[in-house]
């Protein structure tokens, strides 16, 4: 074949010489370089390192009783792998029995310590650091690396375990002689036998062999087919079979073995036998004897395990059966070939759903009628979709419209998703098309992301300082002793004898000193920390899950730890981001108004007083019928759904529909024939005769169930066919399904087109969100949307879910076109969603609006107070929900998490350059509230337009003339650019608007002149597509994120799943926050795996957002439980544990420091190394693991009712840099004590009664006990609850210590020669009962002294509750007016709990009595007072209005009279001042607490007046912090 180049004879001469000469010269590369390529491609990532390596998604072909095509198999005969299929087995499990020891010290060397002390003791084989055996000295790191091993092998083993009861499930698949099953799948993972069988295939080629016969074998029976039928005869397989439809005995059969392309059947295969068959009557006991005695040459169905499943197989389910693979459904036993199926182990909903067989596979029903069945099925690439799988059956034996070959469309109705379960049907026959990890439960697992909690983060430095302060140590050491040696060598020192070798090199020995360094001060990094730790947070997590109050009885559902190394971070959360659906409100929905034709219907007020006693009442449910129980018989009654008391009943209504031929009477019959059908509703028929509803979603129930409760019934259906019952007639209406064009995200809306079958005519029916509808809606209704539109912004502004719903008559010969055309798209591959998309489009258009519904979605017990109580503790809210902005802004107000006197900024807007764009809107809210022109020059990002339109001529500020507006370098700032440019000249310039922006904002202040005053603060309110736009533009992020944290609450509307996902990466990548999202259903699991922490919700929706967090609740009150009691624990604990930890490291190398000024600096160790060793692993370890565990800073009672001790967990002050260098200190302090002390101490002419010299390790065992009660004392010192549990582990340490030293002491000298005789001498001197006590005093002094003064005279709100509760067990932190409990109560509208009345003890009594105190101060009334209503400002029309409704006002407690002039700032008083011990009180200077703090710009006034009126008021100032 010619080859045009596009160059000239000799050009290609040239070139071809260059190319020679350039080939020449690279040569194979180099061996380093080869060695250096694999090194740098060597993957130590224990996920990656060990896992098989899979060939891309592509489509695939699945043959059923067809050959392969010749491009399926390779030149040399092997299979190709876009042609080799997954096994059906199930791998959770992370290692192997060939890989566990490699992967899991893989995974364990990655800790940095773990490589510190492998070197360790690598350099003690060698003589030259040679301390102990090596193998002694490797005991602490096996002990650490065995237990680990240990607990991830048996995790491990209890998923293998799980696998092996998953993939030994048993399922009839079709086996027949003529029954080949071309498709190729991957070998299965098997033990070790099975192992060395697959690799004697491999190499001996049985499997190539084995494919080419199968391949040959179905080309022989096609040749042999056309030859019979060319002939005319008919085929040996035509012949009857002794097995009958699956639904009566085809279940029998005799056990062969099917013929596949896969690996060997290693096990025999249980022939089913008459216990499996269905019972039926006596008449059939003939056909079940002869179906159990079927001839082994007859088609069959037969069990074989999951893991044996291959694609391409014939499959038999049963009801209640779980599926094994992704199976495409062709025949059920229902005659509508309709099956239901529970998706509650795929995605959490417990409401059954209906799938439909391939209509041109329905015939399929017997294993004779399968194994003559002949097509192809194209399938997409697996991906990780849940809600969408699109195929398409080829059947070359049949024709389709176009003359072709027949085509058939399959979508994710005619597929049964692996994990889901048969329910409410006999049988269903399929075939197998993904298997394995492409299956879409399997692939969509695995994906959470690993999550490391931020203490452990934070950890890794101290652990890097630790490390860089063992090389100083040791460089310092090397140094010193290679200056020494060359000194005293210079001057004959008779440690210098013969040093003169030559292997004795003071240059090389100062490197020697190095390495001994390392092994000497090697306990300066704590190798049992990272084990105690994981042992401290199993715990934890223990605790949190056997903590009653959040046990929720309803659903018998505890709080779990999925995630068992996050319960740090729940002490350190800053901002929430939360779901309105389900995890604010119940889920459970009512349907409430709805408005028809200009009318409004609110229902009658008993039904809502019936549905609001159905918490308490539910013996009190009676039957939802629209026709009573006197009526004629023969009328479909509903039953009520779980949780509803009553119908929804409305007079007006069933006024409204006695005449029928009024024209209200005709729109009611539209609207309510649109809720009944219009819908993807599930009917089945109870003992009693009465119809319940199933539902995939709440709302969907709500609607059809409101339809019935006005007499419109939906029925049910048949095949096609929609039943429907009015309250006109007793015949019932049927109508033709024709097609269902479901609701999605991106459409918000759903359409069913159905005939009606009485006079033929064809209608579409669309409900949806209102906006969607009413773009849609036909010309000429602007009176009715107006109505419509009126009737909606009042549904909302009650915090009711509204729905918009249309209705058009079709054209039925136009709409056969549409319909031929719409079947198209559905049968393609490629692009089929927009395809379908577009002619839907096509025809949701010129809708008449038939009115609007209002459903409500009730709130979750304790939520607002719950929400109060987090904003109390300074954690930022913001709530994501897919509803309008008026129904979330009403959700907001009654949630609490917008107040009353709080004012609203929203915004809604489109792209940049465009009018009212996101970023307008933003700027014009910058503008008016937030700094104005100043602030926008400072944002890092500027509009690719900012230039042209002059900020940079900002005038001087109105306000004051001091000079132009400041203005970030233009250096510093990143201006965008791209296709903004072309719409510069379409956007409003900054110049005209300057003048009245200005006029409106002060550049002195962040907020505007009206504004700034409002006590309430302000609230973004942000819809999906001005989102949308603000994240993806940096400048508009930017100035979003700067408004944000002004804001006190955020409030995202008609978001996306992957949005809320977004704004959470907004937050924690733009402020650097700890987070939290919580959600209870699958559009919550990006939010959820996002943020750092995630808790899912067990509710309604489902456990998907369960399955991908890191806890789960059961109510969303229990989140405040879980942050302020565990979260709040775990932090101090696990910052206490691991700041001792450091502590007793530091203390045990620094008096082996010290005493290398005794010994040149040689490194000597001053212990007996057996010290040394069990100093980690038994001497300290209780009690900084029993303070991990049961130390507690102040009770959970007081952590409920005083949120605002929330605050230094929130601020991350327990743990950091700065506390680790203070523990340092006082280590490093301690070791010296006890080193020069014991030195000198023990530094006279001699410390035995018997006059001899003492021996080194006589008197550093002194040294060494000493410490070891120092350390567990001092770890004792920072515990604030001695429990019986701390006590215990504080002296455990010191006990094993003085047990351990005697018998050690007491071996012979055969086997330890170091501490050897210290029983005869130690504990017989004095020095020993003197010194070692003395030290511990010294060592501890300043510690004590130091928590004394602070604790006394610098206490925190901490110090001072715990010490009120510790005099008082009963006392009220609720009603105390000194406690910020009662402001909050006024500010937020929380009624306070009832309060309790409890005897108090005498002790208690007395205090007060002697201090007057007037704790037992009842609760001042809250009395309403005239404050200024919230504001409504709207960045898209610039109108300023009262907020409609929630416009509550109140006052503080003390009326007026205690407002101060605005001029006069009162003096905020801290929790100290209001406690009624005046021992805790300070005349000096007050510092600022958590009240003081709240506000940064307010300062403490002195004034006695202010001070005692506020006193006498009994007012607190609210404690939560405001946003910064």
């Amino acid at each position: 074949m010619a080859i045009s180049l596009p160059f000239g004879k000799k050009q290609q001469k040239g070139k071809g010489k260059t190319a020679a000469k350039k080939d020449s010269n690279a040569g194979p590369p180099s061996l380093p370089k080869r060695i250096a390529h694999f090194i740098r491609h060597i993957d130590l990532n224990p996920e990656t390192a060990f896992r098989k390596s899979r060939p891309p998604p592509a489509p695939r072909s699945i043959y059923i009783h067809e050959s392969l095509p010749d491009d399926a198999f390779d030149h040399k005969g092997r299979p190709n792998s876009s042609y080799v299929y997954a096994t059906n087995q199930t791998i959770t499990a992370k290692y192997t029995v060939y890989n566990f020891i490699f992967k899991n010290l893989l995974e364990q060397f990655r800790r940095v310590a773990n490589l510190f002390f492998l070197l360790i003791i690598i350099l003690q084989f060698f003589p030259k650091f040679y301390t102990i055996s090596p193998g002694l000295a490797a005991l602490p790191l096996l002990a650490v690396l065995a237990l680990a091993a240990i607990k991830d092998g048996y995790e491990d083993v209890k998923r293998h375990q799980s696998d092996h009861s998953i993939n030994s499930s048993r399922v009839p698949i079709l086996v027949a002689p003529d029954h080949l099953n071309p498709n190729i799948t991957e070998p299965r993972q098997q033990g070790i036998l099975t192992t060395w069988k697959l690799l004697v295939q491999r190499f001996s080629g049985k499997k190539k062999h084995e494919s080419e016969a199968i391949q040959r074998q179905l080309r022989e029976r096609q040749a042999r087919a056309e030859v019979q039928e060319t002939n005319g005869s008919s085929p040996s397989h035509e012949r009857p079979s002794a097995t009958t439809a699956p639904s009566t005995t085809s279940h029998g059969g005799v056990s062969t073995s099917s013929t596949r392309i896969s690996q060997p059947v290693l096990h025999r295969r249980r022939l089913l036998n008459d216990e499996n068959e269905d019972e039926g009557d006596d008449d059939d006991d003939n056909d079940n004897a002869e179906a159990a005695a079927v001839s082994r040459d007859d088609p069959h169905w037969e069990e074989s395990t999951w893991e044996d499943l291959a694609v391409g197989d014939f499959v038999l389910l049963r009801n209640n059966d779980a599926i094994p693979a992704d199976i495409v459904i062709c025949s059920t036993s229902e005659e509508e070939d309709s099956c239901f199926i529970e998706t509650k182990n795929l995605d959490g909903e417990t409401n059954l759903k209906s799938r439909s067989a391939v209509p041109e596979l329905a015939h399929l029903k017997t294993p004779a009628e399968c194994a003559r069945a002949k097509f192809r099925i194209d399938a997409e690439p697996q991906d990780t979709n849940m809600y969408r799988l699109n195929a398409s059956v080829f059947i070359p034996d049949r024709k389709g419209a176009d003359g072709g070959v027949l085509r058939c469309p399959v979508t994710l109705n005619q597929i049964l998703l692996r994990g889901c379960k048969l329910r409410n049907t006999e049988w269903v026959v399929g075939i197998v098309i993904m298997t394995g990890v492409d299956t879409k439960v399997i692939a969509n697992s695995g994906n959470t992301p690993s999550k490391r909690s931020k203490v452990e983060r934070q950890m890794n430095p101290m652990v890097y300082c630790n490390l860089a302060l063992l090389a100083i140590i040791g460089t310092a050491c090397a140094i010193a002793d290679s200056r020494l040696e060359h000194y005293y060598f210079n001057r004959t020192a008779y440690w210098e004898f013969l040093a003169n070798r030559s292997d004795d090199n003071p240059d090389i020995n100062g490197l020697t000193t190095f390495g001994n360094a390392l092994i000497t001060f090697q306990n300066v990094v704590p190798i049992s920390l990272y084990i105690s730790i994981e042992f401290v947070r199993t715990v934890q997590a223990l605790f949190i899950f056997e903590d009653r109050d959040m046990y929720y009885d309803k659903t018998e559902r505890r709080t779990t730890a999925r995630s068992w190394n996050l319960s740090d971070d729940l002490g350190q959360i800053q901002y929430i981001f939360s779901d309105k659906t389900g995890t604010l409100t119940q889920n459970l929905m009512l349907f409430r108004e709805c408005h028809v034709a200009g009318v409004t219907y609110t229902g009658d007020a008993g039904t809502e007083e019936s549905d609001a006693k159905s918490e308490n009442g539910p013996d009190h449910r009676t039957d939802s019928s629209s026709t009573p129980p006197s009526s004629e018989a023969g009328r479909k009654r509903v039953k009520l759904p779980k949780d509803h008391t009553a119908p929804w009943k409305d007079v007006q209504v069933s006024s409204d529909l006695k005449d029928q031929d009024s024209k209200q009477a005709v729109a009611l019959g539209k609207f309510f024939r649109c809720l009944a059908l219009c819908h993807t509703v599930l009917t089945a028929e109870d003992d009693n005769g009465l119809i319940e509803y199933k539902a995939q979603s709440p709302d969907e129930q709500a609607l059809v169930q409101a339809a019935a409760d006005a007499g419109f019934v939906f029925c049910g259906r048949e095949k096609s066919t929609l039943k429907l019952q009015t309250p006109h007639s007793s015949e019932l209406e049927e109508y033709e399904l024709l097609n269902l064009i479901e609701f999605s995200s991106a459409r918000k809306r759903m359409s069913v087109i159905v005939r009606r079958l009485s006079d033929n005519k064809v209608f579409l029916y669309t409900k949806g969100a209102d906006s969607v509808i009413f773009e849609r809606s036909a010309p000429n209704q602007d009176a009715v949307r107006e109505e419509a539109n009126d009737a909606l912004e009042e549904f909302a502004n009650k915090g009711l879910r509204t729905l918009c719903l249309g209705f058009k008559e079709l054209d039925p010969d136009k709409y056969e076109k549409w319909g031929h055309a719409y079947h198209d798209a559905s049968v393609s591959i490629e692009n089929r969603e927009e395809k379908m998309e577009t002619l839907a489009s096509e025809l949701e258009q010129g809708l008449t609006l038939l009115g609007a519904t209002a459903i409500e979605d009730r709130l979750q017990d304790g939520v607002p107070e719950t929400i109060a109580d987090l904003k109390r503790a300074g954690v930022n809210i913001w709530v994501a929900t897919g509803d309008k902005l008026e129904t979330a802004i009403a959700i907001g107000y009654s949630t609490l998490l917008l107040s009353k006197e709080m004012n609203l900024i929203v915004v809604r807007g489109g792209e940049y350059g465009q009018p009212n764009s996101a970023y307008e809107q933003l700027k014009k809210a910058v503008n008016r509230f937030f700094g104005g022109e100043a602030t926008l020059a400072e944002m890092e990002h500027q509009p690719p337009d900012a230039e042209d339109e002059g900020l940079q001529d900002i005038e001087e500020e109105r306000g004051n003339g001091d000079g132009p507006v400041p203005r970030r370098p233009s250096h510093l700032r990143k201006r965008t650019s791209g296709s903004h440019h072309a719409r510069v000249s379409s956007r409003p310039s900054l110049h005209r608007n300057r003048s009245s922006r200005q006029s409106a904002v002060s550049q002195a202040s962040i907020v505007g002149e009206d504004n700034g005053q409002r006590p309430g603060g302000y609230a973004l309110v942000i819809d999906g597509a001005a989102l949308g736009h603000a994240l993806s533009e940096e400048f508009s992020k930017d100035l979003l994120l700067r408004i944000s944290t002004q804001c006190k609450a955020v409030i995202c509307c008609r978001v996306s799943p992957l949005q809320k996902a977004l704004i959470v990466h907004l937050i924690k990548d733009g402020l650097g926050v700890m987070t939290l999202a919580i959600g209870d259903g699958a559009n919550d699991v990006s939010m959820i795996q996002a943020a750092h922490v995630g808790v899912g919700i067990a509710g309604e929706e489902g456990l998907q957002a369960v399955n991908a967090s890191d806890y789960a609740i059961a109510q969303f009150r229990y989140l405040k439980r879980l942050l302020l009691v565990h979260g709040h624990w775990s932090y101090y604990r696990n910052s206490k544990m691991i700041l001792n930890f450091f502590y007793k490291e530091i203390i045990n190398i620094g008096y082996l420091f010290f005493f290398q000024i005794y010994c040149a600096w040689s490194t000597t160790q001053a212990l007996d190394y057996i010290y040394l060793l069990l100093w980690n692993a038994f001497f300290t370890v209780a009690a900084v693991i029993a303070i991990g565990i049961f130390d507690r800073d102040v009770s959970d009672r007081v952590l409920m009712e005083v949120p605002e001790l929330y605050r230094r967990g929130r601020e991350g002050k327990y743990f950091g840099m700065w506390p680790f260098f203070i523990y340092m200190v006082d280590g490093a302090y301690q070791a010296a004590v006890f080193l020069f002390f014991i030195v000198y101490t023990y530094d006279t002419t001699s410390a035995r009664s018997d006059g001899y010299s003492i021996n080194l390790f006589e008197w550093t065992t002194t040294l060494a006990i000493g410490t070891v009660l120092c350390a567990n004392l001092f770890t004792g010192l920072d515990a604030r609850a001695w429990t019986w549990w701390i006590v215990a582990g504080v002296f455990v340490g010191p006990v094993i210590m003085f047990v351990f030293a005697p018998i050690y002491a007491a071996l012979p000298q055969t086997f330890v020669w170091y501490s050897y005789g210290n029983n005869h001498l130690l504990y017989q001197s004095a020095y020993f009962w003197f010194v070692g006590p003395l030290c511990i005093v010294v060592a501890l002094i300043p510690r004590f002294i130091f928590n004394h003064i602070r604790q006394t005279y610098y206490p925190q709100d901490i110090d001072m509750l715990r010490v009120v509760h510790k005099m008082n067990n009963d006392y009220d932190f609720v009603h105390d007016p000194r406690m910020p409990a009662v402001r909050a109560a006024a500010e937020y509208g929380v009624p306070l709990p009832p309060k309790e009345e409890k005897s108090r003890p005498q002790r208690w009594s007395m205090r007060q009595e002697e201090e007057g105190s007037n704790a037992d101060m009842g609760m001042h009334e809250l009395r309403p007072i005239s404050s200024r209503t919230s504001t409504h400002h709207d960045m898209l029309t610039g109108v300023d209005r009262p907020n409609r409704g929630y416009s509550f006002s109140s006052e503080e407690p003390g009326g007026a009279g205690n407002r101060h002039p605005s001029g006069t700032k009162r003096r905020r008083l801290s929790l100290r001042d209001r406690l009624p011990f005046k021992s805790l009180r300070r005349n000096e200077k007050k510092r600022l607490t958590i009240s003081d703090r709240e506000n940064d710009n307010e300062t403490a006034d002195t004034e006695e007046g202010a001070t005692g009126d506020g006193r006498e008021a009994g007012t607190a100032d609210t404690a939560y912090d405001r946003p910064q």
